[in-house]
């Protein structure tokens, strides 16, 4: 559960709050890095419910989501189920959200992805970590291994998803691309790859490379850092 130690006057605003207290003002006097999660989000959200203050309503979004990776990836509709989040609110997380991802997305798409592994990590495990369904996606990469389209081809169960190489295949060359990552995650959370990853991984090279198209590596994600089989000797 996501606390935040003082105690908040019965109020929706964060005007109402003690100045030491407003996030705004902590935000201006020591740098948004001073920060816990919930003030940041409680200055978009700017106002809470009666008798709720807004810091509430933020730490019970972020206790919903599993915090803030788990907010990136949610939808509208999971984020208007939520008490206290009106069109308004929704549509300014929203934003803030989607311009994190592209923060993220952008270097890859103007330099080869491998000179920035770690934000390929990054962008991987905030668009895909903590999903509580499988799903497999491709990187599509250009002739430089700059990111043409980061994918979603394939949506599955809570253990399993069935990718089939054709679909790629047939990606790949409507993008015109030269290369390949592959991605699946893990819903439990346990990258290691498994028999079925490593047969999957070798169907995908021997029918893109039919088209000229290298797979380059295929990650795995789970809890922390995306694993990759390439690291592992596996590809």
């Amino acid at each position: 559960m996501t606390v935040l130690t003082a105690d908040f006057p019965p109020s929706a605003s964060l005007h109402a709050l003690a100045p030491a207290l407003r996030p705004r003002e902590k935000l201006r006097d020591l740098g948004p890095a001073a920060l816990a999660d919930a003030e940041l989000l409680a200055i978009l959200l700017r106002t809470g419910l009666p008798g709720q203050p807004v810091l509430h309503l933020a730490c019970e979004l972020l206790d919903e989501f599993g915090g803030l990776d788990g907010l990136m990836r949610a939808g509208q509709d999971e984020l208007a189920r939520i008490k206290g989040l009106g069109p308004a609110k929704r549509t300014t997380v929203q934003a803030v959200l989607e311009i994190s991802r592209r923060v993220f997305r952008r270097p890859l798409s103007r330099a080869p992805v491998f000179e920035s592994a770690g934000q390929v990590r990054d962008y991987l495990r905030i668009t895909y970590g903590g999903l509580e369904s499988e799903c497999f996606a491709v990187m599509f990469l250009d002739i430089r291994h700059r990111l043409i389209a980061l994918e979603t081809l394939f949506q599955g169960t809570v253990s399993h998803t069935i990718a089939y190489p054709r679909e790629v295949v047939k990606r790949a060359l409507a993008l015109n691309a030269a290369a390949a990552v592959l991605v699946h995650n893990h819903p439990s959370g346990h990258a290691e790859p498994s028999p079925q990853d490593l047969t999957l991984t070798r169907a995908m090279a021997q029918a893109l490379a039919l088209v000229d198209v290298k797979v380059l590596d295929h990650f795995i994600v789970g809890a922390g850092d995306p694993v990759s089989m390439t690291d592992l000797g596996l590809l």
